[in-house]
């Protein structure tokens, strides 16, 4: 009889301990399901990323060395076919800067052809491309000895450039073109650096970003709201500016404050939007084919008629 006792307070504890068991794995179960998921780990940023396969006609992958981050630094650059057709012909230049973790070929193989084909078929001029590596903070100086992504190309890529291709080394013959956070550090360049570059072309640029950063008083002496400001100051020498927006684009609200914004400080520039485009390159320059090329090849005409 005692066995059967015990035997009975046993499986009574069990069963107990087996509800507690259920109910404490069904709470660990639904609070995992609440959480987001994990996110995949990004591999670390590299300054040079190698290519795989055939790149786009007239484009090839090139580093120089970067003596302010002690490293090799990648780029890809457009030749059109009259470099080599004529040795003695100077060519202006375009600098194409990628959108957020990005590098040289980010965007390239989606941009790269339509460039191409519209400068073959001689709807506009022939110009140098170049495609360059923004580094970990996307076009932006930040901490740390190997993140000058703005020292790299300002200070290092435009005299590489300029040094070992037959440009046209002026600032009238120097074009800047982005997208997203290639487009906000493009209007960073022309403002910053108006002796540098004539042109810009900005294509879904994140202003909101900057707008927010502003209001927190954040990173104040690389924002384009204030640089513009800055310049609109003291306007000199003329820049030109064409800012392209999609109406399906996220940053779609925030590009036409920022159109609004230059608009109050007098500072011209002109504007495309594209009805329905999303934020991909895909969907831009598929629509926009050789626009963004003609703007820059009127800029360069324009200065050598003055």
């Amino acid at each position: 009889m005692p066995n059967m006792v015990l035997l009975s307070i046993r499986v009574t504890l069990w069963r107990r301990l087996s509800r507690i068991l259920v109910m404490v794995l069904a709470t660990v179960v639904a609070r995992a399901q609440d959480q987001p998921a994990a996110r995949p780990v990004r591999p670390p940023h590299r300054w040079v990323y190698q290519p795989a396969g055939k790149l786009p006609d007239g484009v090839t992958h090139h580093t120089f060395r970067s003596k302010a981050m002690g490293i090799d630094v990648g780029y890809c650059i457009y030749l059109p076919p009259a470099y080599d057709r004529d040795p003695a012909m100077r060519f202006p230049v375009v600098y194409w800067h990628h959108g957020g973790l990005g590098n040289e070929l980010s965007g390239m193989r989606d941009v790269a052809p339509v460039f191409s084909r519209a400068i073959a078929a001689g709807e506009v001029p022939p110009m140098i491309i170049v495609y360059d590596n923004g580094g970990p903070a996307g076009h932006y100086d930040a901490p740390g000895p190997q993140s000058l992504g703005e020292t790299a190309f300002i200070t290092e890529l435009i005299p590489e450039i300029d040094h070992t291709y037959r440009t046209i080394a002026d600032r009238d013959h120097r074009a800047l073109e982005g997208m997203s956070l290639g487009g906000r550090a493009a209007t960073r360049d022309l403002f910053k650096h108006p002796e540098l570059f004539r042109s810009a072309v900005i294509i879904g640029g994140g202003y909101a970003v900057e707008k927010k950063a502003l209001d927190a008083g954040q990173s104040l002496e690389n924002n384009v709201f204030l640089l513009a400001k800055h310049y609109a100051a003291h306007p000199v020498p003329p820049v030109h500016l064409l800012l392209i927006v999609g109406t399906k684009d996220y940053n779609y609200e925030g590009h036409l404050a920022f159109m609004k914004f230059l608009g109050g400080l007098g500072i011209a520039f002109e504007q495309k939007i594209v009805d329905g485009a999303t934020h991909t390159y895909p969907a831009y320059y598929g629509t926009l084919g050789a626009f963004t090329l003609k703007f820059h090849a009127e800029q360069f005409k324009a200065s050598a008629g003055h």
